[in-house]
């Protein structure tokens, strides 16, 4: 009664009002959907999303991911146990026969991979984040905690996710209050506060991909930086509330040096002006702080600053590049992006891999998102302690912290 009798696929918009593939999977008594996000600032070792190309959608459709889940995969795993998430997922990568996923997409392949999981919870009875508890129990050997994530809220926006001169692709706001109800309504205040402080400023308060300010007369980071500390304080949150930043520094390295507030630095000077930055502001975590090659660079980061260090293009939730982040001793958190590997299992193994390693992992949400709120329940099935999932504004985004409310309500 679990088999899977068929999968049907389709187009849908994500929040960038592009194409993404949405998977529903169905067994005689139960379906359940996934989608997918996309990625603008994406690492090259990032596995491959399959796009049309053509003029249709300007080459970004996915119909041919619809015509592979369909026609490819479906075919492959009719018969196969939802339950058997192991089995599913390597069947696919059998299937593709590439390590980036180029033959039948990463995008199409995860769709499946999730609706699959999602059908799994659902014919045993049980929430998603017991599910994926389970499973990382399954493939790790020892059982992780079940817990509410600590937010990162994306707040402005920079880099490729803006329109304007920012370098810094993220700055994010982390309250750390005792409850996720606590935290998120501390976010929300905290970014009403910073819109009535920049209207006053005269600094337009216009979005970014992720739900984030995205003004345009700023262009160093220390503005944005101070903006945010008058706003946490504002709103009542001095002592309570750390920042974190997402350089995203191979979108801005060029020719040996990086691009950033209208100056180049060497690796070395950046890697000082890191460290001013953390000596003034409240910062506890900085992610992608060099390019994605630099391993070494990340590692001086880390020794010196003393805060948490995030690998995001640097690892690619790729378990060969996060042993050389650790042989390198370059990080201490790994970002987790499931459509940045293709499939639950080999997410879930990455995820793994650095929690033995005494890494914490984000789970993270893709610029372009869909209203799905699965990575909600991976980050409180992991119990890994972090999720960021853009500002507390947009409902692609606010359906992941809705769903984090739901589930604190439940206990």
């Amino acid at each position: 009664m679990t088999a899977i009798q068929k999968i049907e696929a389709r187009e849908i918009l994500d929040s960038r009002g592009n194409p993404t593939i949405e998977a529903t999977v169905y067994t005689v008594n139960f379906k359940a959907t996934a989608s997918v996000p996309a990625g603008a600032s994406t690492g090259v070792h990032e596995a491959k999303e399959l796009r049309d190309g053509g003029p249709r959608y300007l080459g970004l459709g996915v119909s041919k991911s619809v015509k592979i889940i369909q026609q490819k995969i479906s075919p492959q795993l009719k018969g196969v146990e939802v339950t058997d998430q192991g089995k599913i997922d390597n069947l696919m990568l059998k299937l593709d026969g590439h390590d980036d996923k180029s033959k039948l997409g990463a995008n199409s392949i995860l769709a499946v991979s999730l609706a699959c999981a999602r059908a799994g919870a659902n014919s045993q009875k049980i929430q998603l984040f017991k599910y994926l508890n389970n499973y990382l129990t399954q493939i790790s050997g020892s059982s992780r905690p079940i817990k509410l994530p600590r937010m990162y809220f994306n707040i402005i926006n920079g880099g490729a996710h803006a329109d304007n001169k920012l370098s810094f692709q993220e700055f994010l706001i982390s309250p750390n209050l005792n409850s996720a109800s606590k935290n998120i309504q501390a976010a929300s205040e905290i970014y009403h506060t910073l819109k009535k402080i920049m209207q006053k400023k005269g600094l337009t308060t216009n979005l970014g991909d992720e739900g984030g300010f995205a003004p345009v007369k700023l262009k160093k980071t220390t503005e944005v930086l101070d903006l945010l500390v008058k706003a946490v304080k504002e709103a009542g949150y001095g002592n309570k509330c750390s920042l974190a930043l997402d350089a995203a520094a191979s979108q801005f390295y060029h020719r040996g040096k990086y691009l950033i507030d209208g100056r180049r630095l060497s690796s070395s000077e950046l890697l000082g002006y890191y460290l001013s930055l953390v000596r003034k502001y409240p910062l506890s975590s900085i992610e992608d702080p060099f390019q994605q090659e630099d391993f070494a660079m990340f590692a001086q980061l880390k020794k010196k600053s003393g805060i948490q260090i995030v690998g995001d293009d640097l690892t690619v939730t790729n378990q060969e590049r996060i042993q050389a982040a650790i042989y390198e001793d370059s990080c201490n958190c790994l970002l987790l992006k499931v459509n940045q590997i293709g499939t639950l299992t080999e997410a879930l193994s990455a995820a793994d891999l650095a929690f033995k390693n005494g890494w914490q992992v984000m789970v993270s949400h893709r610029s372009g998102e869909t209203e799905d709120t699965f990575i909600a329940d991976l980050a409180v099935g992991l119990g890994c302690g972090q999720i960021k999932a853009g500002a507390p504004c947009r409902g692609e985004r606010t359906a992941k912290y809705n769903r984090l409310l739901g589930i604190e309500g439940m206990e």
